[in-house]
């Protein structure tokens, strides 16, 4: 279930998610992206551009290592590796994101992009910098 308060959080702190009607759950076991299908987003063929499913991935798993830092810290993405398993022609498009290394410096998380049928799509593994508040 979307939780509004975190999808109007990351929304006001990234536009980009609004741009692409994002929404998200969850909390920091396992974040939930989620965006929908549509043709202005696509490449040839009316294929979900690899850029999009990216972004989700890409976002979904700075919201897990977000709740996964000190208060008052932030994030930034410094690596990130995506697989691209299928194609997306319709439908609503989920990641989900959860952390495997939870460090002083670093958060590494896993984000599967699964379509609208459960299907894995892609497989995105990226480290996120922890961001001091000072």
């Amino acid at each position: 279930m979307e939780k509004p308060e975190i999808t109007e959080l990351v929304h006001s702190q990234m536009p980009l998610g609004e741009t692409l009607g994002m929404r998200f759950y969850g909390g920091a076991d396992e974040v939930d992206a989620a965006l929908d299908w549509a043709p202005e987003l696509c490449t040839s063929g009316g294929i979900l551009h690899g850029g999009v499913l990216m972004a989700l991935a890409d976002s979904a798993g700075a919201v897990c290592a977000f709740f996964n830092m000190p208060p008052g810290s932030g994030t930034a993405t410094i690596e990130s590796k995506t697989n691209f398993l299928g194609a997306v022609r319709a439908g609503e498009i989920r990641a989900r994101a959860r952390p495997l290394h939870i460090g002083k410096t670093t958060v590494v998380v896993e984000t599967d992009v699964l379509d609208e049928s459960g299907r894995l799509v892609g497989r995105t593994i990226q480290t996120q910098a922890v961001l001091s508040a000072e």
